[in-house]
C-alpha cells in the first residue's frame, strides 16, 4: 500500500467552491479500483490549506493508472482551477508498528 498526501492551498474565499467541487470529485478517487481508503483535511490555522490522504494499492496505481485515466481529467478540471499553486504531493509506505500502531 502506498499513501498519497498532497498538500492543496485553496485561492483564499474559494474554500466553499473548492468543498463543493470536491464532493463531486471524490466519486473518481471512490470508483478507482486502485484507491482503498481517502480523507480530504482543512488546516484550522491556515483555512485555504487543505491536505488530502489517499491509501493506493501501489504507486503505479496512483501514478500510472489513475493519473492516466478519463476520469483524472475530469477530477482535474473541477479542481485546479480553485488552486492558489500546484498542489505538493508525496507518496509515503506504511509502517507496520505491530500492536503499537496502525
Amino acid at each position: 500500500m502506498i499513501i498519497e498526501i498532497a498538500t492543496i492551498n485553496v485561492q483564499e474565499g474559494r474554500e466553499g467552491e473548492f468543498e463543493a467541487a470536491f464532493a463531486k470529485a471524490q466519486r473518481y478517487i471512490a470508483e478507482s479500483p486502485h484507491s482503498l481508503n481517502y480523507q480530504l483535511t482543512r488546516c484550522v490555522e491556515h483555512p485555504s490549506r487543505y491536505v488530502l490522504r489517499i491509501e493506493w494499492d501501489s504507486l503505479e496505481g496512483h501514478t500510472m493508472a489513475f493519473r492516466g485515466s478519463d476520469a483524472y481529467q475530469e477530477y482535474r478540471a473541477l479542481l485546479y482551477p480553485l488552486y492558489a499553486s500546484a498542489p505538493e504531493v508525496v507518496h509515503y509506505n506504511a509502517i507496520d508498528l505491530g500492536s503499537g500502531g496502525a
